[in-house]
């Protein structure tokens, strides 16, 4: 009977894909499971392994190997014989220390009854058997040609029998593990009980941004710069903070945007910050606040982060104060004032809004390009404003393009 072959394409990506993000997704979920467990350890991509964990126990260098459904790891399966290579290749050259060292395989694949895989499973499995799998992979070894696994024979070939049973002694295999799409659902279960159901998914969507961020930075650094358990664990918190009732997150992506001055010359609020005179540097300064927090209050209604009516209650709470600046204004000017006392008085207004007055959305939400950015949006939907005469301002610039526009019809 042939089997269903474990080999891949070379040439399909999607596959490297998937396995690349399961491979951090793996070892996210290692660092959410030791969350809360202590922060005496570290966790590094692509260090000694696919993973590598360290503790005060010991280190742990995982392997790991995503297959399709159905797919088997015999004895002369590659992903097996890969693995021993590499595990080979670092006992030969002395660049692990197997009476510190655990060797983790983990596959989705199915270990037959028998096989190596299935005879290399955890003790507590009641299975394993490290003579008779050390048998079985000599036997696989002299019986096969493979040349996808020669380079895998000469290494393995190259251990003394001492060095084969030491090496098998640390090696354990894990099969039918969760695939990437079940890691997901793990790491779910798990920041369900930091945040609820309802904020499960986006709080899961920040902490895989950060991680695979971090994960990037390591990989990109000259020297192995792990990912500690104090850091995660400082992280975590952070985030799951921004998730508590009287908070939200503020996303670094966007808190980071820089958008371009000259794609927003046209719009209300920038035309109001004109009337005013201001500068081009105050002004980009603005179009940043309003960007980032259109975009931030944009992704927390389509989480449905925020609450029935929040961001207009949020929003009259911000109007009713500027009235109570934009009246005192209109009665210090009175109805002589010159436009110089007009732009002056404008700008103190202004800068009420944009320096003091940082009103929150939520009690610990404290990010000032929430309510900047928010004070923007309302000037260009012309429900405040700077100018004294505002209103009347815009009006005639506006609407001469709105009769135009009809004439055109």
């Amino acid at each position: 009977m042939l089997e269903k072959a474990d080999k891949q394409d070379p040439f399909e990506a999607s596959a490297s894909a998937v396995g690349y993000v399961y491979q951090l997704r793996k070892a996210l979920h290692s660092c959410v499971e030791r969350h809360g467990r202590g922060i005496d350890w570290s966790i590094a991509i692509e260090a000694g392994d696919d993973i590598e964990e360290t503790d005060s126990s010991g280190k742990v260098l995982q392997q790991l190997k995503h297959r399709a459904p159905g797919v088997r790891m015999t004895d002369s399966s590659s992903d097996l014989w890969k693995t021993l290579r590499i595990w080979s290749h670092a006992v030969i050259n002395q660049r692990i220390e197997l009476d510190e060292t655990d060797l983790l395989l983990l596959t989705t694949a199915e270990l037959p009854v028998g096989s190596v895989g299935h005879l290399l499973q955890p003790v507590a499995t009641g299975v394993r058997d490290e003579e008779q799998a050390l048998r079985a992979l000599v036997s696989a070894r002299s019986a096969s040609s493979s040349r996808d696994n020669k380079k895998a024979y000469e290494a393995f070939d190259k251990l003394s029998g001492d060095q084969r049973r030491a090496m098998l002694a640390r090696v354990q295999v894990l099969g039918d593990a969760p695939d990437v799409d079940a890691v997901e659902a793990l790491l779910l279960e798990r920041v369900v009980l930091a945040v609820g159901h309802q904020y499960a998914r986006p709080f899961l969507q920040r902490l895989e941004g950060w991680f695979y961020q971090r994960t990037i930075r390591q990989l990109r650094a000259k020297e192995v710069d792990a990912i500690t358990g104090n850091e995660f664990d400082q992280v975590f918190t952070d985030l799951r903070n921004q998730f508590r009732p009287e908070n939200l997150p503020i996303d670094v992506d966007i808190a980071g945007l820089e958008p371009d001055l000259i794609d927003y010359g046209d719009m209300n609020f920038v035309r109001q910050l004109n009337l005013i005179e201001l500068g081009s540097t105050q002004i980009g300064i603005a179009v940043r606040d309003y960007v980032r927090a259109y975009t931030q209050r944009s992704r927390w209604s389509a989480e449905n982060l925020l609450l029935p009516g929040e961001i207009g209650q949020y929003e009259r709470r911000l109007t009713e104060e500027w009235r109570d600046h934009f009246a005192e204004m209109e009665d210090e000017l009175g109805a002589a004032a010159t436009e110089v006392q007009k732009v002056a008085m404008a700008r103190t207004v202004y800068r009420w809004a944009t320096r003091e007055a940082r009103r929150r959305i939520r009690t610990d939400c404290d990010e000032p390009f929430v309510s900047k950015g928010s004070y923007h949006i309302l000037a260009d939907d012309l429900k405040i404003g700077w100018h004294v005469d505002f209103m009347t301002r815009l009006m005639a610039i506006l609407e001469p393009v709105e009769v135009s526009a009809r004439d055109s019809v």
